[in-house]
């Protein structure tokens, strides 16, 4: 259970914050950006749950609001040689050794559960999508944007640090649950707004 007492403690005044594992490091560092990133795009998400009239889609936006909680703090987590086990004094039983949080294939495969049966009832794609056509659909497409560059900056993370390989999975596959779901917002709201290369050279 998390208990969050004052709101400001002061600590983070001189340019530093604490991960999970109680570890102090830059605010400016990948990892934090990494997670800040995700802030964002839950905070985005919020604003696109209001737009939403589709009782199933504000579900599924919420589950994933959760869901970037969980990626939150594995990312604010680092990863530990061994992760999940260690052993009892006497070496003969493993126990777990640090019960971190972390995203599991579990929630990657759901989010391509409900791009795959969305995308079964969209028009084919006859050219890239330019964001608009609805509101809703517009701030789906501001969260993707989000969405994608929180994956940039974890993959530069993990190139120094290790990162749960489903976290940086799960972060791929929601860009594309995003993309998917204002195609979804747009032919049932508005219209889908098309590029035409060089239209106004």
């Amino acid at each position: 259970m998390v208990h969050i007492g004052k709101v400001y403690t002061k600590t983070g005044d001189s340019g530093s914050t604490s991960l999970v594992d109680g570890t102090r490091v830059g605010k400016d560092e990948a990892r934090i950006a990494a997670y800040g990133d995700v802030d964002e795009l839950n905070a985005t998400l919020g604003v696109v749950r209001e737009l939403l009239d589709d009782e199933q889609l504000v579900a599924w936006v919420a589950a994933i609001q959760n869901d970037l909680f969980d990626l939150g703090a594995d990312l604010a987590t680092p990863m530990l040689d061994g992760e999940g086990a260690g052993t009892t004094g006497d070496g003969d039983e493993a126990v777990p050794a640090f019960a971190a949080l972390r995203v599991v294939a579990g929630q990657v495969e759901r989010l391509e559960s409900q791009i795959d049966a969305v995308n079964e009832n969209l028009p084919d794609l006859t050219s890239f999508v330019l964001p608009g056509g609805c509101l809703s659909a517009a701030e789906l497409h501001r969260a993707r944007t989000i969405c994608r560059r929180a994956e940039r900056i974890t993959v530069g993370l993990a190139r120094n640090a290790e990162v749960n390989p489903d976290a940086l999975r799960y972060l791929n596959r929601l860009s594309d649950w995003l993309f998917v779901m204002s195609r979804k917002e747009c032919v049932a709201q508005g219209d889908e707004i098309h590029w035409v290369p060089a239209a106004n050279r």
